[in-house]
């Protein structure tokens, strides 16, 4: 076999060329912005925020949405651009949106619990809006993380929502293919927590990014034929803006988040306690829509949807979009299908 010195010499000029052109590109690029849907501070309480997304014509449904996402990234992907926001495009089909804001926490929240999120702050963010708009119910949303967080509201409090929705939430930790579900079995969790208080973001993201390596390779070669094209660069570091702002998450609440769901499966099982109180599936009796992502990488398919045989719900239903994890939030399908198939859901039942 011959070896082609000139191909490879090639391919370095085209490279090097490439890489001149990005950092031209750079040198355009003052600020990368993130989350410029227009919205207002409403709530407050510690770290804890709520906003509200502004609408320049009325909701067609009246009854308030309140969307919470994962604690280990910022919600901002779900408002990443205005082509590629989740956000937008619900307000945009007519619904009225506020969204949590969980913040960053530090070591003097290493004591927080699971009871502090959702039976302290979550709830009564919802019941600052039920008091707002003079409702006694109203529409919640949970995505991954938080998708398990308001399916456990649902279930202690479901008298207080109208539906709920959640996309590629983990429910089920029963699977032991997914490499997130076995190592928490053998991790000593304890020690983490009694070591560092609370847990670092970037030490959760190493884990996911552990999970397909190849991802990580194949994204940063790609974007050399984007250098020279500003507005596809900005997409690309908007994305990357998001993936590396990464709060700390406070130790007594991951401790139980592990121990009592990823180690023990104690949600599905019905084993569950929160508060004290014995967390029981078949009290979610709002309609229910649950979403997840063909190919997702991150929660597996069925720890996804075998919720649906635990619920009370009789109004229920399954949404299998094709796509990643990630996809679900900024895709163009997400925009095109997802997001109005969705609005038009929660109007139904409004």
């Amino acid at each position: 076999m011959k070896f082609n010195s000139s191909g490879i010499t090639d391919e370095l000029i085209s490279t090097s060329k490439k890489i001149a052109k990005g950092y031209e590109t750079l040198q355009e690029i003052d600020t990368v912005e993130v989350g410029m849907t227009p919205k207002e501070l409403v709530w407050k309480c510690d770290k804890i925020k709520m906003f509200h997304y502004l609408r320049e014509t009325p909701a067609r449904c009246a009854t308030p949405v309140l969307v919470s996402f994962a604690m280990l990234n910022r919600h901002d992907v779900l408002d990443l651009q205005p082509d590629r926001s989740l956000m937008k495009k619900l307000l945009d089909e007519g619904l009225d949106i506020y969204i949590m804001d969980w913040g960053y926490h530090d070591k003097s929240d290493r004591y927080l619990t699971m009871e502090d999120y959702i039976d302290g702050y979550m709830n009564d963010a919802i019941d600052f809006l039920r008091k707002r708009h003079n409702t006694q119910k109203i529409h919640k949303m949970g995505i991954c993380q938080a998708g398990t967080f308001s399916m456990i509201y649902a279930a202690l409090y479901p008298e207080k929502l109208k539906t709920l929705t959640t996309y590629v939430a983990p429910f089920d930790f029963s699977d032991t293919s997914c490499m997130l579900y076995k190592w928490p079995k053998y991790i000593d969790v304890d020690a983490m927590v009694d070591a560092m208080g609370t847990i670092p973001g970037e030490m959760i993201d190493s884990a996911f990014g552990m999970l397909k390596p190849s991802m990580n390779i194949h994204k940063y070669i790609g974007v050399l034929d984007s250098l020279g094209d500003k507005e596809k660069l900005l997409n690309f570091l908007r994305m990357e803006k998001w993936k590396f702002d990464l709060p700390a998450i406070p130790g007594e609440m991951y401790r139980k988040y592990i121990k009592d769901l990823f180690r023990d499966n104690k949600l599905v099982k019905g084993e569950f306690e929160l508060g004290g109180r014995k967390v029981s599936l078949k009290n979610v009796t709002m309609p229910f829509l649950n979403i997840y992502a063909t190919e997702d990488n991150i929660i597996p398919n069925e720890s996804t949807k075998s919720v649906m045989e635990l619920i009370g719900s009789k109004d229920k239903k399954t949404y299998a979009f094709p796509g990643g994890h990630i996809g679900v939030f900024v895709g163009g399908k997400s925009q095109k299908e997802l997001a109005p198939n969705v609005a038009q859901w929660v109007i139904d039942r409004c």
